[in-house]
């Protein structure tokens, strides 16, 4: 749906609306119309809300983000709305918006069009409420699995994050909303990170975070990319010409704007001059660097008049090209609640994970007598991650307190999406007890008598701070351990913001990874409890045994920081040397190492059996492409997702993930899987020679269920060539 505008009768007199001409032309007409002070005036961002005292901007609609254009040229506002997972409301006021399930469960589907169907619903709900940005496409790796915002992001592999993360982005601006492409780069934890200091080498953090980064660029072409709150290698990232000048604008030829994150611009000069094109949320600034000390340095030729006119192009650019100035969004928009519910469940079926199925003991029958449920509140709804991507549907229940209840200006919250309700449905005829799971002892008794118990555990994590450890918070393991020994039928259920370890697991028959599960979580893990859903979803992460296992077994917590230690936004700094693990990010680690995973990338059990065949590998134009048959050996329906791995000559480089395919199968149906190799993943980047360079070589190429088990393999001979643009 187009909205009607009542700039839309100004703009068509003005020499840049014909909409016939390229975005290119019609930004560099708007440019030429512009005065000093309108250049300057897009150029900064403030909140849109009240804020410190200050009253909410006249034009603004409780955004994350506003700039109010410029009438006189019938350029319409910048509303901009957090994040990835949904419509958010700075205020936290109730609104009517659907709740995704969180960046792992959508990495956890392994399905890109999936991830852009998740994307065009929640760009569609923006646009209905009058926004044009989202500032969603979290594409920053997990080299920590303790970080808070991991929640947020796709997982711990470049490729497996660009894929799914650019597949979004395109779904948010198929709707005519602009989305970024967010925290560029190497910001990969909380703990601190506004004073951090990411160190790591050229070469790792190409083939790692910003390979990452570059995949989603190229995938989902976001119309902005915005920096992290971090340092990398002593430079801020909003003023760090390495990254945004060298590689984002130059390597990539990167043709969006760049923003601040809120509160992160810390000059004006090194800024503008390092490629920075907007100030965001300078209410945190302090001062605001973009207006006045911006135009100063212009007069006084320390910064080009050009780099401004760039900057204003870029952003103008943008807006044409989205389809923001010409259509601009208004409130009110139709929103089919029903349907984008059915969306968001669709990625929680998908991106549900079996990690336990011992003797089957999963699908529960509907013919169970007496069922028992524990955990907190899950005769209420689903968990949900905290911070600035937390959605607040009507109905959702918010809990005070800190902690456990408040971080980064929001409490814990619950989407009402009741599993107890859920499995009500699923077996009419049992009768299900609840429990909360607060006296274990009581939960155990209770145990006793039933057929089997369904255990919620959960692990909250939000922006701003990361886990404290890796083990389940608020004495869980202890309850797992009572109920399990009291009944060997108990079945758990996660509701993590990442991995958690399981001192447990071997006292349970079957654990099920739920995620952050979105608007119908609850629905759709009862519907793979009971079988109406075969599992298919793959970790995209690596679930370590213990912290110690990690390239960091701690968090560095410094003693500047508070008990919500993402702030402030200004403080005393300290690095983190990300070249321990360099460019061997999670499961490269692990098998680097040699250290055996608790359960490993890629894994996840079904209900069905599959086998995969010999696999060949042919070369056309200098791309690989492994083809092999997949058949459903077992009785039911299901979906596979075979992953195609590589293995260098003479230790090159650790395997890595080269492309993945999933497969929906009947039971006894073969199909036949092509997966073409990007052929970056066979090379190293060469900082030298500014490019990727791969080796003459026999390299293997192996099909695998995960990025350990057996599967499959062959070799094949590859020349030595350079990749350039």
């Amino acid at each position: 749906m187009l909205f009607a505008s009542p700039l839309q009768a100004e703009i068509s007199q003005t020499p840049w609306s014909d909409r016939a001409l390229p975005p290119d032309q019609r930004a560099r007409l708007l440019l030429a119309a512009m005065t000093l002070d309108e250049k300057l005036a897009l150029v900064h961002t403030r909140f849109g809300t009240p804020f410190r005292g200050h009253p909410k901007p006249d034009g603004a609609m409780n955004s994350a983000g506003f700039n109010p254009g410029i009438p006189r040229l019938a350029i319409p506002p910048l509303q901009e709305t957090d994040a990835g997972l949904g419509v958010t409301n700075p205020t936290s006021a109730a609104v009517n918006a659907t709740a995704l399930p969180s960046g792992l469960a959508i990495g956890a589907t392994f399905d890109p069009d999936l991830a852009r169907r998740g994307g065009a619903m929640i760009g569609s709900e923006a646009r209905a409420f009058g926004f044009n940005i989202m500032l969603a496409g979290g594409a920053d790796l997990t080299r920590d699995p303790r970080n808070g915002r991991n929640f947020e992001y796709i997982g711990e592999d470049p490729l497996l994050t660009g894929v799914m993360a650019g597949a979004m982005i395109d779904g948010i601006q198929s709707q005519g909303v602009m989305s970024t492409l967010k925290h560029f780069a190497v910001n990969d934890q909380e703990t601190g990170r506004v004073m951090l200091d990411s160190v790591i080498g050229e070469q790792a953090a190409r083939e790692s975070d910003l390979l990452a980064f570059e995949i989603a660029l190229e995938q989902g072409k976001p119309r902005a990319v915005m920096t992290g709150y971090n340092k990398i290698n002593g430079q801020f990232a909003s003023e760090n010409p390495f990254l945004i000048k060298d590689v984002l604008k130059g390597d990539w030829r990167y043709d969006g704007w760049v923003m601040s994150d809120w509160g992160a611009t810390h000059s004006t000069e090194n800024a503008a001059l390092a490629g920075l094109d907007q100030e965001s949320g300078e209410d945190l600034d302090g001062s605001i660097m973009f207006d006045a000390p911006l135009k100063n340095a212009i007069q006084a030729g320390r910064v080009p008049a050009a780099r401004l006119d760039d900057m204003v192009f870029r952003i103008a650019r943008a807006a044409f090209a989205s389809g923001s100035i010409d259509h601009p969004a208004h409130s009110g928009g139709a929103i089919d609640e029903a349907r984008n519910a059915s969306v968001s469940e669709a990625v929680a079926r998908r991106g549900i994970v079996l990690l336990k199925n011992d003797k089957g003991r999963l699908p529960l029958p509907r013919t169970l007598r007496r069922i028992l449920v524990i955990g907190e509140h899950a005769d209420f709804g689903v968990l949900s991650g905290g911070g600035s991507s937390q959605v607040v549907p009507i109905g959702a229940l918010r809990l005070p307190g800190d902690p456990p209840g408040k971080y980064y200006g929001q409490p814990k919250l619950y989407d009402p999406s009741s599993p107890l309700h859920a499995i009500l449905r699923e077996a009419p005829g049992a009768k299900v007890d609840f429990l909360d799971g607060h006296d274990s002892v009581a939960a155990a008794q209770a145990a006793h008598d039933a057929d089997v118990v369904v255990l919620f555990a959960e692990q909250w994590m939000n922006e701003a701070r990361d886990a404290p450890s890796l083990a389940l918070p608020l004495n869980q393991d202890r309850l797992i351990a009572a109920v399990a020994a009291a009944n060997p039928n108990t079945v758990v259920v996660l509701q993590t913001g990442g991995p958690v370890t399981m001192p447990w697991l071997s006292n349970v028959p079957a654990v099920m990874e739920a995620w952050y599960s979105g608007a119908r979580g609850g629905d759709a893990i009862a519907a793979v409890l009971f079988g109406a859903v075969n599992p298919s979803g793959r970790l995209p992460i690596t679930f370590p045994q213990t912290e110690t296992e990690l390239p960091r077994p701690a968090v560095r917590d410094p003693e500047s920081t508070t008990a919500n230690p993402g702030e402030p936004l200004k403080g005393e700094m300290f690095s983190v040397d990300y070249n321990v693990e360099g460019p061997d990010v999670g499961y490269k680690w692990f098998f680097r190492t040699g250290h055996p995973a608790l359960f490993p990338f890629g894994y996840g059990l079904s209900y069905t059996r599959f086998s995969t065949g010999a696999v060949t590998v042919t070369s056309r134009h200098g791309i690989a492409t492994a083809t092999f048959d997949v058949t459903n050996t077992g009785a039911r329906d299901g979906i596979d997702t075979p992953q195609v791995y590589i293995d260098s000559p003479a230790g090159l480089f650790t395997r890595r993930l080269a492309g993945w395919q999933s497969v929906a199968l009947r039971p006894g149906e073969k199909k036949r899987v092509s997966v073409a190799v990007d052929p970056r993943l066979l090379a190293r980047f060469d900082v030298k020679d500014h490019c990727w360079h791969v080796s003459k070589g026999r390299y293997t190429v192996s099909v695998r269920p995960d990025a350990v088990d057996t599967g499959p393999s062959t070799t094949f001979q590859v020349s030595e060539r350079d990749l350039r643009p």
